[in-house]
């Protein structure tokens, strides 16, 4: 009875998975059964059931050897895997109804996703049968023999676990009287010199090392075809104020009334002065003494003498002054090299000045130079 529950088994193992397939294979045009790669893959299932059925005769004429050993697992398992399948191939119809109902399923080799993969997971079930079988035939006839491990055996592998490291530093372990023999007498601390060679891995490192100095001396100081580390360092440097350059660039325009600095720089002075000249002397003489506007090189002011009120009061200008707000008109940076060159006349005294304005302003800290 039990060689049936085992040949129910593998006949279910091809048998459930078709009766999916079989029965989606009625329901389109053009039956599946009839195309090339179902074909090669029936083919394939239809030899691996032979070679199962062939290896299940054969391991069961072994069985009774080791009955006691794999009874209950063989009467556990196989029923478990009869459900599997029975439950895959059932899946398999109930999505292969779907893909009816749906229109154009997608198609593998012209045959419908879920025919293509229950195929082949029954292949490759039947493929990991047949291993299981010929290993436990190899089990049961006694060809394949557990290894045990011994205590000789343990210890034959902690000495092998070291002969990369002799053989790595080309030495070999002596016994005593060979270690007298090459003892040069020098102890230290109870530890013996042996005049043993230099290991090959210290060898070679000395020569290559020798070849790279010469290598690199004709190359750095004869050739003159590498640069040499002082000049390194010079290209480093070059390199690092070209970046410094390029931050400062892009980060000028990042400047606002709280960040703003003096500029004491003449390239910045001068392009202040510019600015000035072009939009501010209307109102401010070009001497900065005041018309319209207030004199801006006395004490007094009407918003704040420091260089972050210049900037401020420039940036948003004060609208009910007749003042506009310049923040449109031009970048931060221009705005910062005007409000450094105002705050640079402060003190210049030009002649027939306006009357002072506003409050005395006295500067809390002298502008920072940049």
């Amino acid at each position: 009875m039990k060689k049936y529950s085992g040949l129910f088994f593998f006949f279910s193992l091809f048998v459930f998975p078709f009766a999916g397939f079989a029965q989606s294979a009625v329901k389109p045009p053009k039956s599946e059964a009839m195309e090339p790669v179902a074909i090669i893959m029936f083919t394939i299932m239809l030899l691996l059931i032979f070679a199962i059925i062939v290896l299940s005769g054969v391991v069961f004429t072994t069985y009774d050897l080791y009955k006691e050993k794999i009874k209950k697992a063989a009467n556990n398992a196989i029923p478990l895997l009869v459900v599997a399948l029975m439950l895959l191939s059932f899946s398999a119809q109930a999505q292969e109804s779907q893909n009816v109902v749906s229109s154009g399923p997608k198609l593998i080799g012209g045959l419908s996703q879920t025919s293509f993969y229950l195929m082949l997971s029954a292949i490759v079930l039947e493929m990991i049968i047949v291993i299981f079988l010929v290993r436990t035939f190899l089990l049961f006839s006694g060809l394949k023999k557990e290894k045990k491990v011994t205590a000789e055996a343990t210890e034959r592998k902690k000495k092998d676990a070291f002969k990369w490291l002799e053989k790595l530093n080309n030495t070999k372990s002596v016994d005593a009287e060979t270690e007298a023999k090459v003892n040069l007498g020098h102890d230290y601390d109870g530890i013996g010199e042996l005049d043993n060679p230099t290991p090959p891995w210290w060898q070679w490192g000395f020569v290559i090392s020798v070849i790279f100095a010469g290598v690199y001396l004709y190359t750095h100081h004869v050739s003159h075809s590498a640069p040499t580390q002082l000049q390194e360092l010079a290209i480093a440097n070059e390199k690092a104020d070209e970046q410094q350059k390029a931050y400062l660039a892009s980060s000028a325009n990042k400047i606002d009334e709280n960040t703003v600095t003096y500029l004491s720089d003449a390239a910045d002075l001068a392009e202040g002065k510019s600015i000035f000249t072009a939009v501010c002397a209307a109102c401010h003489r070009a001497d900065g003494g005041g018309i319209v506007g207030p004199n801006l090189t006395d004490e007094y002011w009407l918003h704040g003498g420091g260089i972050k009120n210049i900037f401020k009061t420039i940036k948003y200008g004060v609208p009910e002054k007749g003042m506009k707000s310049w923040k449109d008109d031009y970048s931060p940076k221009k705005i910062a090299q005007l409000a450094s060159y105002i705050h640079s006349i402060k003190g210049s005294n030009p002649p027939a000045p306006k009357e002072p304005q506003g409050e005395k302003y006295i500067e809390e800290t002298e502008p920072a130079a940049k």
